[in-house]
């Protein structure tokens, strides 16, 4: 491979879509141009947001070869990866935490590529230059979060510290329809999904599942008013710009799974999905009526429906939320890799995630028992 060169860019629409989406393999809705050019052209990041794109882009020969989205990050929000303790107690001590270098897909706690190259020698190149970078322009750190396992494994070689978080994921053993499912689940955990679709489907309209041209511009405008009420309740105000979603519209719609739950020919609650290669995606929900069992219907029982009949290996249904463990929805681990510049700092860290990963396993192992499946189904699944 000829030398490898690297440069920051301070707009994704700097970079061909061709060059960056061919670095990858196209299975990731979240890294691909389109979904970060978005982000960019609505405003839900860039200027006043705390979000400053500085993506990297790798290059041999004068073709690009790898590249990985990173933002320059005025605070620590929209990350999922909690580091406000870490920051906290480097400013105590006299440091300035931010800005910090992440390389991440902003608000977006699914995991996948982050170092987006065909070739490990690449991958590891874009790291180091994560890290030079942060050492010579004197930032605090350099984070990679929801990387996948293999990337973390790389980062480890160099030096990076490893984190372990966890989230909870539906994966397809194989089930030919959702009764299919709940077979392999026991007695008990059955009788209550059954009851607790049934009381969701009574809420006095339809649910429908819509993709691609299905969905229509007025959709849109009644899951933005969702969005709206979700995201002020969660984070005081939303993330997402409204032109994000006649972005994700224009571009993207081939991508998105929305379901919807409508009252009198209207719109009362919805749940929005993003398509990958083999994993759907729940991103978000919102209402504007509560009826009972409505939001697990819409978010995890119609995900794992759709999954089934489109032949997907898993659902992801975000951050947090162990209330979708009885339905179905298993603690994972998820990756995030840090460079820490100073090394006393980087002594303390290293220090904290020892004991961190020691107690996120202790605690997914304790919650892994109170799984919904039965244990010979348990089994039988990990045979297939």
């Amino acid at each position: 491979m000829a030398e490898l060169t690297f440069t920051m860019m301070p707009e994704i629409a700097a970079i061909p879509a061709s060059d960056w989406d061919g670095c990858g393999d196209g299975g990731d809705p979240f890294t691909s141009h389109r979904f970060l050019l978005a982000l960019e052209s609505s405003g839900s990041v860039g200027g006043r947001t705390g979000w400053h794109p500085r993506h990297l882009v790798a290059r041999a020969g004068g073709s690009v070869v790898g590249v990985a989205p990173c933002y320059l990050k005025a605070h620590s929000q929209g990350e999922y990866i909690f580091d406000h303790a870490w920051a906290d107690a480097w400013q105590r001590a006299g440091g300035a935490y931010y800005p910090k270098l992440q390389c991440a897909v902003p608000f977006t706690p699914a995991s996948g590529p982050r170092l987006i190259a065909r070739d490990a020698r690449v991958q590891a190149g874009l790291l180091a230059a994560m890290a030079q970078v942060t050492d010579q322009a004197g930032l605090s750190s350099a984070h990679v979060t929801f990387c996948t396992g293999t990337e973390r494994a790389l980062a480890e070689a160099q030096g990076w510290l490893a984190r372990t978080t966890t989230q909870y994921h539906w994966e397809n053993r194989g089930y030919a329809d959702f009764d299919d499912f709940l077979a392999r689940l026991s007695s008990r955990k059955r009788k209550a999904i059954r009851k607790e679709r049934e009381r969701a489907q009574a809420f006095g309209g339809t649910i429908r599942s819509l993709r691609g041209d299905d969905i229509l511009p007025r959709h849109w405008d009644a899951f933005w008013t969702f969005y709206q009420d979700t995201g002020g309740r969660k984070w005081g105000r939303p993330y997402l710009t409204r032109a994000f979603f006649d972005a994700l519209h224009d571009t993207m719609r081939d991508d998105c799974l929305l379901v919807l739950a409508e009252r009198d020919g209207r719109p009362v609650a919805g749940a929005l999905n993003l398509i990958g290669r083999d994993t759907l995606f729940g991103r978000y929900w919102g209402c504007v009526e509560d009826h009972p069992f409505l939001h697990f219907e819409l978010c995890y029982h119609r995900a794992i429906d759709w999954a089934i009949a489109h032949g997907m290996a898993r659902v992801e249904a975000g951050a947090q939320g162990e209330h979708k463990l009885a339905r179905g929805y298993m603690p994972s681990q998820t990756h995030s890799v840090h460079w820490i510049a100073d090394a006393g700092f980087r002594a303390a860290i290293a220090n904290y995630l020892q004991h961190e990963t020691a107690a996120v396993g202790d605690d997914m192992a304790e919650t892994a028992a109170f799984g919904p499946y039965r244990r010979d189904a348990e089994a039988e699944g990990g045979d297939r």
